[in-house]
């Protein structure tokens, strides 16, 4: 299938719609609408836009940000290097750009869609082809290839020979491609020259292959099965598949090479060993207010977290802010926040998290997740807002991921009992604009032992330590509402069904394990992250180095995540790297 013509321009470009004519409202409708009617991308009327000679500052980046997903990380990363940033709201700007930064974020189909309702996808091929300065960024790389099997096939740019097609998940590697992985560099690349053997981080269900036809375009290669197409460069046009502005370091070297060519990095990338995906370290802060009204990073004990004193206060590690900026320097591969308040009379502008995550987002430069209040809600005012709108606001104040809880359990409860996917709840509508590798799924389930496996309806185990009385089996009993509500529905069944649904990760806790510090649930992380082709994050236990090797090297578990043994300081972060390095098992570091 033939991409979009990059004609010459021959009309005017007044005739296009800007970016700043459209609210985000509009453009996440703009989104949906392709899903909704199945639109596919046709070439965009043929426009006349002269540059003009206008000379803008050496220190200014001209970014393509179409209102979908986190760009702020972008933003922040090119402040944080020094650089001013200036809008594209016509097709005009983006051929008076000096250098163009777009990172694309969702969904291909959608984001062609909004491209050419503006009128950008002809600006685009036009800049590109006369050899400006770009860097296209995940999605910014996959649209300029020929086409796309997502939601597809829909015709992308036409630029690089190529379709852009989902990963083989039946050879065992978990889709999406989540997590820190290595380069193959295939030439000179110029932005990635102070890469080294470092990893670089990836979240991505679809990739472009190498072929003979692409081969002049191909820089590196990155390996996940089969090796697909990490960068892109030929002349002044750069493209990667990684996020640079959440690859730390390393990853804020590669803006600095595009953004100014003869830079040295202030600092050497310290050297390492990157041969294959990594397992994740993460951070998680349960955030909530204190009895006094202020944010403060918490920690439970099977979910209590109040001290055990007569004042029976809220227990306080922390600022969030604060300990996410430290956890970033330690070392933390992403760092998790949980919205353990409600805040549900706040409007949704002014909800507390938001100014978290943009605090936290101008300084941390890996993963921002973020959980807790993702759902429908109508503040104090009266003002209703879905899902989809507060997921938005979210992304939009620098969340990379959005973890769902309850509304996912209600969701999956829904769909066993009907076989229907209604496309209404908050999974599916936010998997569908922005793409289920935006979505984790946090599940909170307790064990619940029984005598045998016919006893109930739910997936069952065989226990290593027989129960109260006796009992040699066990099911896991998902809840909801901050593990306070039992539901009906086992673990098991809730992965199996929330993958489906549209989950693109499974954040997995265990409300028997949290805070006790005996290690994480080795039968409950097996069970789970072999049933479901998703990556699985491992949560609740971690007390000592060890518990990490362990359920690495026990489970398919592709990430593990602490909380309370990071903010006592009784485990730091690189002990905990060490230890899985020398035991084989490959970390970022």
């Amino acid at each position: 299938m033939e991409g979009v013509a990059c004609a010459s321009f021959t009309s005017s470009a007044s005739k296009s719609l800007s970016f700043s004519s459209l609210s985000q409202s509009s453009i996440i409708t703009l989104r949906q609408n392709y899903h909704n009617n199945t639109l596919k991308s046709k070439s965009p009327r043929k426009l006349v836009i002269r540059a003009s000679s206008g000379s803008s500052s050496g220190s200014v980046v001209t970014l393509l940000d179409y209102g979908a997903g986190n760009v702020r990380s972008v933003r922040n990363a090119i402040r944080y290097l020094g650089y001013e940033i200036e809008d594209v709201r016509t097709p005009k700007d983006i051929l008076n750009a000096d250098r163009l930064i777009f990172p694309g974020v969702g969904a291909f189909a959608s984001a062609m869609d909004v491209l050419t309702k503006t009128g950008m996808a002809e600006a685009l091929c036009a800049y590109i082809e006369n050899d400006r300065p770009f860097l296209g960024i995940c999605l910014g790389l996959q649209l300029l290839f020929e086409s796309s099997e997502e939601n597809g096939p829909v015709n992308g740019l036409g630029l690089i020979p190529g379709v852009v097609g989902r990963f083989n998940s039946l050879n065992g590697f978990r889709v999406p491609h989540i997590g820190w992985n290595a380069l193959q560099i295939a030439k000179d690349s110029e932005i990635l020259d102070d890469i080294g053997d470092r990893h670089v981080y990836f979240v991505h269900s679809y990739r472009a292959m190498p072929s003979n036809d692409n081969k002049e375009w191909v820089s590196s290669t990155c390996n996940y099965g089969d090796d697909f197409i990490a960068s892109i460069r030929r002349g002044n046009v750069h493209a990667v598949q990684f996020h640079p502005e959440k690859s730390g370091d390393v990853g804020l070297s590669v803006l600095r090479r595009f953004l100014n060519p003869k830079s040295q990095g202030s600092k050497k990338p310290t050297q390492g060993k990157a041969s294959k995906l990594a397992k994740r370290v993460i951070a998680c802060l349960d955030v909530r207010t204190n009895d006094k009204g202020d944010l403060v990073v918490t920690k439970g004990d099977q979910y209590d977290v109040r001290e055990q004193t007569k004042e029976n206060e809220v227990r306080n590690l922390g600022k969030p802010v604060e300990l996410a900026g430290q956890y970033y320097k330690d070392g933390a591969d992403e760092v998790s926040f949980l919205n353990i308040t409600g805040f549900r009379d706040f409007p949704l502008g002014d909800l507390p998290m938001l100014q978290v995550l943009r605090h936290t987002s101008e300084n941390v430069f890996v993963p921002l997740t973020v959980g807790g209040g993702i759902r429908d809600f109508t503040d104090a005012n009266g003002r209703y807002y879905s899902s989809l709108e507060v997921a938005s606001e979210y992304f939009r104040s620098g969340a990379d991921k959005i973890s769902i809880g309850s509304d996912a359990v209600y969701a999956a409860e829904e769909y066993i009992k009907t076989k229907v996917k209604t496309g209404k709840s908050s999974l599916e509508q936010i998997s569908k604009v922005y793409g289920n590798q935006a979505v984790v799924v946090s599940i909170d389930p307790r064990r619940v032992y029984v005598q045998g496996p016919n006893d109930v309806q739910f997936k069952t185990i065989r226990v290593p330590k027989p129960g109260p009385n006796g009992e040699e089996y066990a099911w896991y009993q998902c809840t909801v509402n901050g593990g306070r509500e039992g539901r009906s529905i086992g673990a098991y069944e809730l992965a199996k069904v929330v993958e489906e649904l549209g989950a693109g990760e499974i954040l997995l806790n265990c409300i028997d394990c949290d805070g006790q510090g005996k290690g994480f649930d080795i039968d409950l992380i097996k069970l789970i992250s072999d049933a479901v082709s998703i990556p699985v994050i491992a949560s609740s236990g971690a007390g000592a180095v060890e518990h990490f090797s362990e359920v690495f090297m026990k489970t398919n578990a592709s990430a593990a995540l602490a909380a309370g043994i990071f903010h006592r300081k009784e485990v730091p972060i690189q002990s905990v790297k060490a230890h899985l390095l020398k035991e084989g098992i490959e970390v970022r570091i």
